[in-house]
């Protein structure tokens, strides 16, 4: 693995930013989203507009805006939230050369099932974040790829997708937009972050609670209140779930043995690994291997 958490967890989980479309709009305008992926978003290209939920008083939202939403039945988008919402449209970006018009580009995040721990859990069902100018950035460089025809303009903007994803992760951790203890709040924490890097580097080594208090400056006491406080759990048991999380994905694409697998992560033996395996997964790593699921 990498010494950089933030990128292992989401090759881990197979994370994808899919831009889906997006909207021009001008004038009197209110439209009603009904999303189907679980973590969608919306980023504001140019323009302004209402953003209004069912929980929350309406919110403006203006250029370079992102609107991350997990789990969110229904939203607005409208020039004016007394304006009644008329349902989503087809996705359909308008031109760069129309500046008196709101421009909105959609998409959602793609997980597979383990992303539900890393990201799901610990995001709130909104995100709003605001002045961030790399994501203006990315936002308009999406808009001209996705609008102005070009050849290769479909691969161009999955990758300008995917800085995107990074954009707005980044814009979560520093802004401490994560509200539960869990992976995500626990990477924010810059005086964690040299311990957590540490755990993802080796993950096979048995890292004492000394060692990794040393690697953020603290007491023994203090960096294991402080850890258990961000992530929900004791370092120890951070890592051994990060293990299992490792050996799920090698599991499903590798052909690797059992007992390879539990050298290459540290175990004494394929006994301790098959244990702990399914004590944290419920089944055997070869009932695991075998199941279509995962």
């Amino acid at each position: 693995m990498t010494a950089d958490p933030l990128s292992d967890a989401l090759e881990l989980v197979r994370a994808r930013c899919v831009i889906t479309g997006g909207f021009t709009a001008s004038g009197d305008w209110s439209v009603r989203f009904r999303p189907t992926a679980t973590l969608k978003l919306k980023g504001l290209v140019r323009g302004g507009c209402w953003l209004v939920t069912d929980s929350r008083a309406p919110r403006r939202l203006t250029q370079g805006d992102v609107a991350v939403f997990n789990r969110v039945e229904s939203f607005v988008l409208c020039s004016d939230p007394a304006i009644p919402p008329v349902e989503e449209p087809d996705a359909h970006l308008g031109s760069l050369a129309d500046p008196g018009s709101t421009v909105v580009i959609g998409g959602h995040i793609d997980l597979d099932r383990s992303g539900d721990e890393l990201l799901l859990a610990v995001l709130p069902q909104l995100t709003v974040l605001t002045e961030a100018d790399q994501v203006l950035r990315l936002l308009e460089q999406l808009l001209e790829e996705r609008s102005a025809g070009r050849l290769g303009a479909g691969f161009a903007s999955d990758q300008y997708a995917q800085l995107l994803l990074v954009a707005v992760l980044r814009a979560v951790l520093s802004r401490g937009a994560a509200d539960r203890p869990g992976w995500l709040t626990l990477l924010a924490d810059p005086e964690l972050r040299p311990a957590l890097t540490l755990m993802h580097a080796e993950p096979a080594r048995s890292w004492s609670l000394d060692e990794l208090a040393r690697a953020s400056a603290m007491s023994r006491t203090r960096f294991a209140t402080r850890f258990r406080a961000a992530s929900g759990q004791p370092p120890v048991a951070y890592l051994t779930r990060w293990r299992i999380r490792l050996a799920e994905r090698a599991l499903r694409e590798t052909d690797t043995t059992v007992a390879a697998l539990a050298s290459e992560l540290g175990y004494a033996s394929e006994s301790s690994f098959s244990h702990a395996f399914a004590r944290t997964v419920g089944v055997s790593p070869g009932r695991y291997r075998r199941s279509p699921a995962s």
